[in-house]
């Protein structure tokens, strides 16, 4: 069954080149991470249609299911909590949120939002409910408790990514798995910058994640433990007992 669809829309050659210089914009860079994750939004007919929706009879919460499907139910819900939150910080901007600032969440939060959107249509029948978040220890007035809590999810939602790309059968979700964790990367760089002019590359404080600062590898976390710290911000209780393990 054919999964995706290569997109029409390529990357601009030009815009890799700039990307290549040090003095490229924190605009440009998202306008980049766009166009990596664009391909990947494309869904090819019914994706999961032969897949079936997994039920053990239990009501220990929402179940997320097993397999890939369960797998991509897992992203679904990471991705509803990112998309909620930066829906929150547009709709109630912290004091003296400049207009680049703006920008920059808004364009994230419209990443979050597309691939939200995705995993929710590709997942048709199978995917599982709307969560109910729980934002009430943010600050959203404060432009220090929003970006840190906005480093928090992004790095979080990178451990996340690849911690489950094991878990995955399908090389196709795989490569889709890849192509939007890179974005998410992307999003983690530019909110380090945001706090720290120039600190987008500093892995130090990924290390209770996993990362390896010196070798430059990310964190990677699996489900059990990043559900446990995303729970904080989720009211819905997520069953995941039935994603696979190894």
């Amino acid at each position: 069954m054919e999964i995706l669809k290569r997109n029409s829309k390529q990357e601009d050659p030009s815009l890799l080149d700039e990307l290549a210089q040090k003095d490229f914009s924190r605009r440009k860079f998202l306008r980049f991470s766009s166009l990596v994750g664009a391909s990947a939004l494309v869904i090819g007919g019914s994706t999961l249609a032969g897949c079936s929706k997994d039920d053990d009879g239990t009501t220990d919460g929402v179940n997320l299911g097993s397999g890939d499907t369960g797998v991509l139910n897992y992203a679904y819900a990471l991705e509803q909590l990112e998309a909620a939150f930066y829906t929150q910080v547009m709709a109630t901007p912290f004091s003296g949120m400049t207009t680049l600032e703006s920008e920059y969440l808004k364009d994230i939060r419209d990443h979050e939002i597309a691939h939200r959107e995705f995993f929710k249509a590709a997942l048709g029948s199978n995917a599982i409910q709307g969560l109910e978040v729980d934002f009430s220890s943010i600050n959203f007035g404060s432009r220090d408790s929003v970006l840190a809590t906005a480093k928090a999810f992004e790095d979080l939602g990178v451990a996340a990514y690849n911690g489950a790309g094991k878990l995955l059968t399908s090389t196709d979700y795989l490569t889709l798995a890849g192509k939007i964790v890179s974005v998410e990367a992307r999003h983690a760089a530019l909110i380090r910058d945001l706090i720290s002019n120039g600190s987008f590359s500093d892995l130090t404080s990924l290390a209770p994640l996993g990362s390896n600062n010196t070798n430059g590898l990310d964190g990677a976390l699996n489900p059990p433990d990043v559900l446990a710290i995303a729970s904080t911000y989720v009211k819905t209780k997520i069953n995941a007992s039935n994603l696979p393990t190894a």
